[in-house]
């Protein structure tokens, strides 16, 4: 049952308006829960992966947009551009944090700072900061959002703590903080900064309902009640001739539970390392050292807990699938900003549903009271 403090919520109430909406995490998560979300992306390869997937989107940059072009939506959701931030990038964005926090402040102000945020060394640090935007012009229309969730790397905490602060200045009550994402079922070690908002409630961050990975521990003090990790073994077996590589393990650039001496590597009995764009340089080997075929796109997709034939199209297929969020991670965030209890024995019936016939996997919710 939900806690006690949050009102009922029927999902119908609610319309997303998805900023960097990407190929489509977020909105496959709000499919299985049946809230209609409308994405906002300029990337030309992501945007024909939405259009094959059948998904609403309007082609375009987030900056030329703002709340009155989408007026059903009264709630905002948003994952910017991480490169600048992620400890795998060159870092321009960790060095501007400190600019950054100052503009989220002067923002909650009510200060323009749209010039100065656009002198940033990398462009894609200044997007950041437009959700808060979308969330002041809201305010200011008199019709401010019901919830609103963001996602990013965990550097960009600071940013959301302080985003935090700001919206409670407009009435929101928040959380924030950094998930797991094998913590949610999720085959596939990430780690993900998110911050949930609602003028309704108190939202919690989602509870988790699986163990947490550490690389050799079978078992971790405090989890005992929690599910196992799902493995990449796992989500392989959701394709529909089940999964015919047997065991493998996985060669990467990511290291494996913070233990350098085992840097890299991952058993197909292990959730994989992060999915980043550059997965299918992978290599995958069978337990005698022999090489086998690399992931395929319809496999790499379901690391990220994709259903198995969604229809990846245009170019950058590896990088569209990195720079996802994972839709089970997804809904999990979605039902916790919006106070909504889920069944997570849905989600693996929701993953084996045929994207072209997926209304049957919508997942069960309640309500509470």
């Amino acid at each position: 049952m939900a806690s006690a403090q949050r009102r009922p919520a029927q999902t119908a109430r609610y319309e997303i308006v998805d900023l960097f909406a990407g190929p489509g995490g977020l909105d496959v998560a709000a499919h299985w829960l049946g809230i209609p979300v409308q994405g906002v992306e300029w990337d030309d390869d992501a945007y024909e992966t939405r259009l094959a997937a059948g998904l609403s989107t309007v082609h375009g940059d987030v900056r030329d947009f703002g709340p009155s072009d989408f007026p059903h939506a009264n709630v905002l959701a948003g994952g910017p551009p991480c490169q600048t931030y992620t400890v795998a990038g060159a870092g321009s964005g960790r060095r501007a944090l400190n600019d950054v926090l100052s503009y989220v402040k002067q923002m909650a102000a009510g200060i323009d700072v749209t010039p100065s945020a656009a002198a940033f060394e990398d462009e894609r640090t200044g997007l950041v900061l437009q959700p808060l935007r979308w969330i002041v012009e809201s305010y200011k229309a008199g019709i401010p959002y019901e919830a609103v969730i963001l996602e990013q790397v965990p550097a960009v905490l600071p940013v959301w703590e302080a985003m935090a602060e700001a919206l409670e200045g407009f009435g929101y009550k928040t959380a924030c903080g950094v998930l797991r994402s094998e913590e949610y079922g999720v085959p596939q070690t990430r780690r993900r900064a998110v911050l949930v908002a609602n003028r309704e409630f108190t939202p919690t961050l989602p509870t988790p309902t699986h163990r947490s990975y550490r690389k050799g521990l079978t078992r971790i003090e405090g989890q005992s009640a929690l599910h196992e990790c799902a493995t990449m073994r796992d989500a392989l077996a959701h394709l529909p001739s089940g999964n015919i590589r047997g065991e493998f393990e996985v060669v990467s650039n990511y290291g494996s539970g913070g233990d350098p001496r085992a840097r890299g590597r991952r058993r197909s009995s292990e959730p994989s390392a992060t999915v980043t764009g550059k997965i299918s340089r992978n290599r995958i080997v069978d337990l005698n050292g022999v090489e086998q075929q690399r992931f395929t796109t319809y496999e790499a997709g379901l690391l990220q807990t994709f259903p198995y034939d969604f229809p990846w199209s245009g170019r950058a297929i590896s990088q569209q699938i990195g720079n996802a969020i994972p839709p089970r991670l997804g809904v999990h965030v979605l039902a916790s900003a919006l106070g909504l209890d889920l069944d997570p024995r849905e989600f693996d019936v929701a993953v084996q549903e045929c994207w072209s016939h997926s209304k049957h996997g919508v997942l069960q919710v309640s309500t509470g009271q």
